[in-house]
């Protein structure tokens, strides 16, 4: 007896030690198995306590009085299956006749409180099946990315989302991206996790970085173009037009539509075209926008042919394999003409720490007004932590994981073989400079490729 308690009390304690050092581990370990036997044990009543139970059927009612048998009671929604994961259970439901999905969203901190879980997400599968997503620890505290990841191409990961699944960039259903973020809210770490994880894809990766280029210049040896100032700017920007018109004039010769070609094979994107005749996808990275648009004259033709050239790349360059990603920590009509023309073209809109409701206004009023709430409300203690949404109205809390510029160039040194050489953008290739002696006063510059 005395072992017996000598060794639950060690059981207790590790327990205990890791539940507050390493959440993760103990969620493995003892969490899980805990968490599905609370869930188990408490579901009925959990669920008539929440309203998410239904009155007996009339067959049922009648059944019973037949047999002169008690009346049955309500009944909750079926559980079709429950699995753990790595960060928490995942629970499908078969909802009852009269039941709705709304229900079981709007009783989600309801079930988080009774089931003694960190937090609980539903969305609906199909019609009458719910998908319940619970974590046992907040995930976003210490972010570690699964080592498995489903990465396609045109797709990345790029952050951890707070039911503790994947956020993935998909650039084939999501075309343009809009990220905002005040001062030291991990904006510059969310682009750099995804310059790095599109580093070792396809892609020809294009940075506009009017702060001197600080954030991008450091990542050129895997850039096929850059541009540091607003002049250089608006030269690339037209040089992408220009480029965007080639590869329409290709896919145009390419549509393959005489009569002896099914439908599914006639080209409309480069997606269509076949391998070897696909041009290679761009993605261009805006960083600080309010740079490239914000203009101290009344009329300033370099800062409308910049606009022109991204409402212009917005609206027609997902066909020709062109993708934007804008950055910056405003983004309204202060900022002048145009500007609202060219956010209603990004889709995908991320926001990380502001200092304003107007600027989470900017973000997710005209999509996901219910994210504004929870934009603003993001503590300042936590950098890195963003909320996510796009134009289908859905919402959710993410945070990538702290990559530092280090690591960052790193990886696109590792990559800089794949960097390809687009001829219509060989002028705004960044050059790699032979570095300094160590007593010269000048400047490090980035090594040369050996």
């Amino acid at each position: 007896m005395t072992w017996f308690t000598v060794t639950l009390a060690l059981v207790v304690v590790a327990a205990g030690l890791l539940r507050w050092r390493r959440p993760a581990w103990y969620w493995m370990t003892f969490g899980v198995t805990l968490a599905s036997l609370r869930v188990l044990v408490r579901y009925a009543s959990v669920m008539d306590a929440c309203g998410l139970t239904v009155p007996p059927s009339r067959w049922r009612l009648a059944l019973a009085r037949a047999a002169n048998r008690p009346a049955p009671g309500p009944r909750a929604p079926r559980i079709l299956r429950i699995r753990p994961t790595r960060t928490g259970l995942v629970l499908r439901l078969g909802l009852r006749p009269g039941q709705d999905a709304f229900d079981v969203a709007a009783s989600c901190d309801r079930l988080r409180h009774s089931f003694a879980l960190y937090g609980v997400t539903s969305r609906e599968l199909r019609s009458g099946v719910v998908e319940v997503r619970m974590t046992g620890y907040d995930v976003l505290k210490r972010v570690q990315m699964p080592a498995k990841t489903d990465t396609r191409p045109m797709r990345v990961p790029v952050a951890l989302r707070e039911d503790g699944s994947v956020h993935y960039r998909d650039y084939r259903a999501v075309p343009h991206a809009l990220t905002l973020g005040a001062t030291e809210s991990g904006k510059s770490v969310y682009q750099r996790n995804l310059v790095a994880a599109l580093a070792s894809q396809n892609v020809a990766l294009v940075g506009i970085d009017c702060k001197e280029g600080v954030e991008l210049f450091p990542l050129a040896r895997r850039f096929s173009a850059l541009a540091d100032n607003a002049d250089t700017a608006a030269e690339l920007l037209d040089a992408l037009v220009s480029h965007m018109q080639e590869v329409y004039q290709l896919i145009r010769a390419e549509q393959r539509i005489t009569a002896d070609v099914p439908d599914a094979e006639i080209a409309a994107d480069i997606w269509s075209l076949p391998d070897h005749q696909r041009p290679i996808p761009i993605v261009v990275l805006v960083d600080e926008v309010a740079e490239l648009t914000l203009s101290a004259k009344k009329n300033d033709p370099r800062r409308d042919r910049i606009v022109k050239a991204l409402v212009r790349l917005a609206q027609l360059g997902r066909a020709a394999g062109i993708y934007l990603e804008i950055c910056g920590q405003r983004f309204g009509s202060e900022l002048g003409d145009g500007i609202t023309m060219l956010r209603a073209q990004l889709t995908g809109r991320t926001a990380h720490r502001v200092n304003d409701e107007s600027s989470a206004k900017m973000a997710f009023a005209d999509i996901a007004p219910d994210a504004v709430l929870a934009a603003i409300q993001i503590p300042t203690d936590m950098p890195g932590v963003a909320i996510t949404g796009d134009s289908t109205g859905g919402w959710a809390r993410i945070r990538a994981p702290h990559t530092s510029l280090r690591q960052a160039v790193n990886i696109c040194n590792r990559h800089a073989d794949l960097t390809p050489d687009l001829p219509a953008l060989a002028s705004f290739r960044p050059v790699l400079g032979i570095p300094a002696p160590a007593d010269a006063p000048a400047v490090e510059s980035i090594p040369a490729i050996t």
